[in-house]
């Protein structure tokens, strides 16, 4: 499932080859999936959430929570395979996620709003990610 790093597409010509213009738009131009639409928003089957665009596993499903905000929410991501950017995009400060492998855009993190322990919303894209049941 996972692509090695040398068969990563390095244009956006190939990506937009592997990829659906849906996929495209959220993954490689940092675009959001409307509220609610996504295929992972209520889904509760254990497993492992992939990397729709390289396959690298990024987060459990152990980690995935009910926050209600219309998008898949995860308190906490595999160690090392999301990192973090600063997002000025809305004129507002919000951490960006994107895989660590290839770069897509995933979604944005949220600290401090109590939801979980870890007080961390991962807010993710449903068609950034691909579920790999267990």
């Amino acid at each position: 499932m996972s692509l090695d790093d040398n068969e990563l597409p390095r244009t956006d010509e190939e990506w937009r080859v592997r990829l659906t213009p849906e996929e495209f738009h959220v993954l490689r131009e940092a675009g959001t999936e409307r509220p609610w639409t996504g295929e992972y928003v209520d889904t509760k089957t254990q497993g492992v959430y992939h990397c729709r665009a390289c396959g690298l596993e990024l987060f459990s499903s152990d980690t995935k929570f009910d926050s209600h905000c219309g998008w898949p929410s995860f308190d906490d991501a595999i160690p090392g395979r999301v990192k973090e950017i600063e997002d000025r995009s809305l004129g507002m400060a919000r951490t960006e996620i994107r895989c660590a492998r290839c770069d897509s855009h995933l979604g944005h993190v949220f600290h401090g709003e109590g939801f979980t322990p870890k007080d961390t919303r991962h807010c993710v894209n449903s068609v950034s990610i691909k579920l790999e049941p267990r």
